[in-house]
């Protein structure tokens, strides 16, 4: 009988990617994606890599505790364990969880070993279940802060025209009537049948949340995204009571329990998990899965290239969101056309990594592996 396949090493690296345009919202700017890679390689020669990222700052800090706490952990370990292997780590870090940290260093563990998956011959799509073979997909290539009315409508129009279903603005200018003037004219470019999607990155108090909501009613948007603080949820609770426009909450939770709460208390519409910040796939399986429960959509946050296969993967996805930053440093491609995006059929998570471009952008490699 041969021995179950058990991990040998563990590979980490970090890679910083400047993001393409310059990228402002309510509260902060886009400095880098600080990538991190982690690479799985077991006892039966297969390896799989995962990923997760920050926006700037944080990156050191969760390479420190992958490479002190987390990864030797996982010497030794079967990487069909997907759920002990989680669980444990979790409760092996739990003075620093909940967390991004914890939470972005989980990510990385936990998608590198879904990523194995590629032994089975199949893509992720289809071991999650396959729902659905294409997902809507809108734009957040434009739309941001900093941007003119005029270049608002430029970018939007240029998205339009490119196929995508939708955009994302910023909103949370100093004052409402500049928000609503920016908003409108795009409305009034792209027409009624385009959905606009807008983004306050947790920039309003609740009186200020109302009073932009009220002003926005007239321009049928898609969703107001992020209105409060996220740990405020009777704040959205309330929001949502008075308005029509769809609450969309998630990008800055970490753990399963926060989207529970939301949902138990009916505080939001939409729920967009972002894989790298609840801690990889198999927590963001089980928050889609919990929102299907009450009826509510999936919309994710960033990282299209893995949520274009979680999207597909779950019956209640509903959009995937369009920004490219991985295409510096892998050969693999996110297919987009007439304004769906389609899952890879490449066996695992069908991202393909540059290893010689990232061999010379890392910052940081070290591996750790079992003593003989």
């Amino acid at each position: 009988m041969k021995p179950p396949i058990a991990i040998e090493s563990i590979r980490l690296r970090q890679v910083n990617l400047p993001p393409k345009v310059v990228r402002t919202d309510a509260i902060q700017s886009f400095v880098t994606q600080e990538t991190l890679l982690l690479t799985v390689r077991c006892s039966d020669g297969v390896e799989g890599t995962g990923y997760a990222y920050t926006i700037g700052t944080g990156g050191s800090s969760v390479m420190a505790l992958l490479h002190d706490h987390l990864a030797p952990r996982l010497l030794g370990r079967n990487p069909l364990h997907l759920e002990a292997i989680w669980k444990d780590l979790f409760f092996h870090t739990h003075a620093t969880a909940v967390g991004a940290i914890t939470s972005l260093g989980l990510a990385c563990v936990d998608t590198a070993l879904w990523g194995l998956a590629r032994s089975q011959n199949l893509p992720l799509w289809q071991l999650l279940g396959g729902a659905q073979s294409v997902v809507p997909v809108y734009t957040t290539e434009g739309g941001w802060l900093h941007l003119s009315t005029e270049e608002l409508v430029a970018q939007t129009l240029a998205a339009k025209e490119q196929g995508f279903r939708g955009a994302k603005i910023k909103v949370g200018r100093p004052h409402v009537s500049e928000d609503v003037a920016r908003l409108s004219a795009v409305r009034a470019a792209v027409g009624a049948n385009f959905d606009i999607m807008t983004d306050a990155n947790q920039g309003f108090n609740r009186l200020e949340a109302l009073r932009r909501a009220a002003a926005f009613e007239s321009l049928d948007l898609a969703w107001l995204e992020e209105p409060l603080p996220a740990e405020d949820v009777s704040g959205h609770r309330q929001l949502r009571n008075h308005t029509a426009i769809p609450v969309a909450v998630g990008e800055s939770m970490y753990h399963l329990s926060q989207f529970r709460e939301y949902l138990e208390q009916g505080a939001c519409s939409i729920v967009q998990p972002d894989v790298a910040r609840i801690g990889g796939i198999t927590p963001w399986i089980k928050v889609a899965h919990l929102a299907e429960s009450f009826d509510v959509p999936v919309c994710p946050h960033f990282l299209m290239e893995l949520h274009v296969s979680l999207c597909a993967g779950v019956p209640n996805a509903t959009w995937v969101e369009y920004i490219p930053q991985l295409d510096d440093i892998t050969t693999s491609r996110i297919r987009v056309e007439g304004g769906y995006a389609f899952p890879p059929d490449t066996p695992g998570l069908g991202i393909e990594w540059d290893w010689p471009v990232i061999a010379k952008r890392q910052l940081a490699d070290v591996t750790i592996q079992q003593t003989k």
